[in-house]
């Protein structure tokens, strides 16, 4: 009896692991999702914002259909229901809207200004989750997502509002817009991913973002700019696609299996690591006060963890 019973306790403990494994992947959708801000922020200088978005996400499109023939889950197709078919829509046009206008506030701004912003939905996302999915709530959660929204109020200098005041093109104008369609993404993307293999999901979910990108495109026509970028832009534009990629497969795949509520946190848990690459890489200059800004962000999340 006793091989029987020391292999149930096995299987029992690789079951746990890997019911725990969404945890792995939320951290490796935040790495990646901090290399994305980098790359972009390099590779659309010289480059329209939204044509950049466009191109891009052609990279995404090739490595999330990749990666559905890898685990072979076209065959699924075909059991998707209209109800998840919507949701999946919905959530890639939220997902595009966030996109277009963080990759407009990156080309004004300063990563390490503007990805805070956008991290902020992930308060906005919790409270969705709250209401709509069902979600529990606790204290300690109400105090994280307080001390979140301090932090990202901290980050934000006087001046950037003041810019705000004095011209349309501040990319504050964009950052907030991108966070509110960034939360409405989560929230779409729980609905619509329950039932669907999460590799097959943000295919279907990036074919949304890339009509919706190059729609916008055409209709801006700049896509006479295509053979005007530069290697340099261009290898960027694509590791940074890469990089988005990766960032949605262990995303989707970490919120299929766990709560958006804590899934959505560890994501954002990027912010740290996009303002510490911002500093060495780009050379961004922090506030002494919006590095306590940015360690609130990260104690609040934390705490949401918690």
């Amino acid at each position: 009896m006793n091989p029987p019973c020391r292999h149930r306790i096995y299987c029992i403990r690789i079951q746990s692991n890997m019911a725990d494994a969404w945890i792995l992947f939320a951290f490796l959708s935040a790495i990646f999702a901090a290399l994305t801000s980098i790359f972009a922020k390099i590779g659309i200088k010289d480059v329209d914002s939204n044509l950049a978005t466009a191109l891009r996400t052609v990279v995404v499109l090739i490595m999330a259909w990749a990666m559905v023939g890898i685990v072979g889950s076209y065959g699924d197709m075909g059991d998707i229901t209209p109800r998840t078919f919507l949701f999946l829509i919905l959530s890639g046009l939220a997902t595009g809207a966030s996109w277009l206008c963080y990759f407009k506030a990156v080309k004004i701004g300063n990563v390490n200004k503007v990805a805070p912003i956008d991290k902020s939905s992930t308060v906005l996302t919790m409270i969705l989750a709250f209401i709509f999915l069902g979600e529990s709530f606790t204290a300690l959660s109400g105090i994280g997502m307080v001390v979140m929204f301090a932090g990202t109020m901290l980050m934000i200098e006087r001046k950037d509002v003041d810019e705000t005041k004095k011209t349309r093109d501040s990319w504050l104008i964009y950052a907030i817009p991108s966070a509110v369609f960034a939360a409405l993404t989560s929230i779409l993307g729980k609905v619509g991913i329950e039932g669907v293999e999460s590799n097959l999901g943000t295919a279907i979910r990036t074919a949304v973002v890339l009509i919706m990108a190059w729609a916008i495109v055409f209709m801006q026509k700049t896509q006479h700019d295509i053979g005007s970028i530069g290697r340099r832009d261009g290898g960027f534009l694509v590791l940074s696609g890469l990089a988005t990629g990766a960032s949605w497969l262990c995303f989707y795949k970490a919120l299929q299996d766990g709560p958006a509520s804590l899934v959505v946190p560890i994501d954002k848990l990027s912010i740290l690591f996009t303002v510490v690459f911002a500093v060495v890489f780009l050379h961004e200059k922090m506030s002494k006060k919006s590095w306590i800004g940015l360690a609130m962000l990260v104690c609040g999340t934390l705490m949401l963890l918690l």
